[in-house]
């Protein structure tokens, strides 16, 4: 039975190294800042005083 197992054992260290591989690149995400970013941004906009100009009098 074990004869003819040889093709199946490739197969599982390829798929071994993409899990293993998945799981570096998520952990990367994960604690590395990748997913976990916290950005801040402070918007301070002072908009200029201006005051509306004198209507005309009617007379």
């Amino acid at each position: 039975m074990a004869e003819g197992n040889s093709g199946n054992s490739g197969m599982a260290f390829v798929v071994g190294g993409l899990v293993v591989l998945v799981l570096v690149i998520g952990a990367f995400l994960l604690f590395g800042g990748g997913l976990t970013q916290k950005k801040e941004v402070d918007v301070n906009i002072k908009a200029p005083d201006i005051e509306a100009p004198k209507l005309p009098s009617g007379g």
